[in-house]
């Protein structure tokens, strides 16, 4: 319970005490853009690597060299555990925008974070309004924003995979973005399968090669979430033997 306890205490004063960041932050945007993206970005990748220390993620990341440095790309990863966002957030090259679930949007001051750093909100009950969102996340990969999905719509509860959903691999496929597959190994480890308390756990987080979906051919492009979600388990049982 300490590391669940130490996790909590630090979120509630980073975001109480980052409140007045966020002015410095609406200033710096007048005049440089990038600038106060590239900041707020990292100022949140930072709170979630403290997150991830005091919550015993002993993590070993692979595949960053795979990331293009060029150009917004889409990750998809797999989704076992609230860490896969904490350490994916801290993981990423700043500026990447996370599809999120709704219920995020009314978490006090943590939603002013999540968007002024470009999260999206599902809703996952309105398809109409979920599509529109869709196409604002590829809006956000045009104008230079990388995204990050969990195409699986929830968290695993028995750390399967469940079947993706191939609406969000129109962020890719309608804006020629790179997929980066992201596999993250063990994560529930840390929290999900024992809470309240959160254990030291050794993980592993893999940024796989790019698929580029117009190279896809026959199946895998009318199924490109299907695809990646293979590649992604291919890569679950490679690292699973390393844990």
């Amino acid at each position: 319970m300490l590391r669940s306890l130490l996790a909590l205490i630090f979120v509630t004063i980073f975001l109480i005490l980052s409140i007045p960041i966020w002015g410095f932050l609406s200033i710096l945007g007048l005049f440089n853009k990038k600038a106060k993206d590239v900041i707020g970005y990292k100022c949140v990748a930072w709170a979630f690597g403290v997150v991830a220390f005091l919550g015993g993620a002993k993590y070993e990341v692979k595949g960053l060299e795979n990331i293009p440095k060029d150009q917004a790309v889409l990750y998809i990863g797999n989704h076992q555990s609230f860490f896969d966002v904490i350490l994916g957030y801290h993981l990423c090259p700043p500026v990447t925008g996370f599809l999120s679930k709704k219920t995020f949007e009314k978490v006090p001051l943590l939603n002013v974070w999540m968007k002024l750093n470009y999260c999206i909100f599902l809703t996952r009950t309105d398809p109409r309004q979920d599509l529109k969102l869709i196409l604002k996340a590829q809006d956000y990969i045009k104008s230079g924003i990388s995204m990050f999905v969990f195409p699986e719509g929830t968290r695993s509860k028995t750390g399967e995979m469940a079947p993706f959903h191939e609406a969000s691999m129109k962020i890719a496929t309608k804006t020629g973005a790179p997929i980066i597959p992201v596999a993250f190994t063990n994560t529930r480890e840390i929290f999900e399968t024992h809470l309240p308390r959160m254990k030291k756990t050794k993980v592993i987080v893999t940024y796989m090669p790019p698929v580029y979906p117009d190279q896809l051919e026959g199946e895998n492009k009318k199924k490109v979430g299907a695809y990646i979600q293979s590649l992604i388990q291919k890569q679950l049982d490679e690292d699973a033997k390393l844990i």
